[in-house]
């Protein structure tokens, strides 16, 4: 079946782009690749030409997500399975690939709003950002996006764009759930959370070494960014990492150490429970 590869780039509406910029690079561990005349902000982790692209814009949200498949002939049968879903697609303009620095794309919008893009031919280049994530075939990263409905959700971005689900948690009434198009644990999981105020969640990136984790929640606590969630070990996917809230007030989660699934073996569990220890509600500092 023909499916999307991985997680490849996020776009953020971003009201302060300037305080995204310093809390990216200087604590996310991003670069700076380009701009574009319309002030958005384009950033690097790796040989992709970026990953994230920050758009000024006051809704402070999720603005697409952009999913890669292996080629043009890929991405012509997954808009068509799209469509025949009832979903509309339309063909990104040539200025917009232009802007992705992609070879083409489609876009749609699925079932609770979240805007979607399937592409191909990603700009590659030769002197790539040594930052230290853990991306290649596996993608930037995770998103967390709400949904209204959990169901509906995990049947469209199976059955339609042929992602593999990885487990589920329940707590209490929260009811999440994760998916996999590579071996990283979940390239996209979503939280059943009707009324929500933003689509997404949180994002998360994956260091190469603990201690560069380590050394960021260390800097986190100094800072003037707000610390989420102390450090911890999810039951899932295994990862080791913390949560920060970013300026556009949402989560970012950085983490490192998570588990790999091999399809051949995997088998989908259904835990109780989102972490082995840690990632507890930090405490917000004093007002002086």
């Amino acid at each position: 079946m023909t499916a999307v590869t991985q997680l490849g780039y996020l776009e953020l509406s971003a009201r302060d782009l300037g305080e995204w910029e310093s809390s990216a690079t200087t604590t996310l561990g991003l670069q700076p690749a380009s701009r574009d005349p319309d002030g958005a902000l384009r950033l690097r982790m790796d040989g992709y030409h970026h990953r994230f692209t920050l758009h000024p814009d006051r809704k402070d949200d999720l603005a697409y997500a952009g999913w890669e498949v292996a080629d043009a002939a890929a991405l012509a049968e997954l808009a068509a399975r799209v469509e025949a879903a009832g979903v509309p697609v339309t063909t990104g303009a040539k200025a917009e690939a232009e802007q992705r620095r992609v070879s083409g794309l489609v876009k749609f919008t699925d079932a609770d709003g979240h805007p979607g893009e399937l592409y191909w031919g990603p700009l590659e280049q030769s002197a790539g950002a040594e930052a230290g994530f853990v991306t290649g075939n596996m993608g930037l990263g995770h998103v967390v996006l709400t949904v209204v409905s959990l169901d509906r959700a995990m049947a469209f971005y199976t059955s339609v764009l042929g992602m593999r689900v990885s487990d589920y948690v329940t707590m209490g009434r929260m009811r999440l759930g994760f998916l996999h198009c590579n071996p990283r644990h979940h390239s996209l999981a979503f939280i059943e959370q009707p009324g929500a105020a933003k689509r997404v969640h949180h994002f998360m990136v994956q260091r190469e070494s603990l201690d560069d984790v380590g050394r960021t929640y260390d800097e986190v606590q100094r800072s003037r960014i707000r610390l989420l969630t102390t450090l911890g070990r999810h039951t899932n996917d295994q990862m080791v990492s913390f949560y920060m809230a970013n300026p556009s007030g949402f989560g970012v989660e950085y983490g490192w150490g998570g588990r790999e699934v091999d399809d051949a073996t995997w088998c989908v569990e259904h835990l109780d429970s989102g972490s082995v220890w840690g990632h507890k509600p930090a405490p917000r500092p004093v007002e002086s």
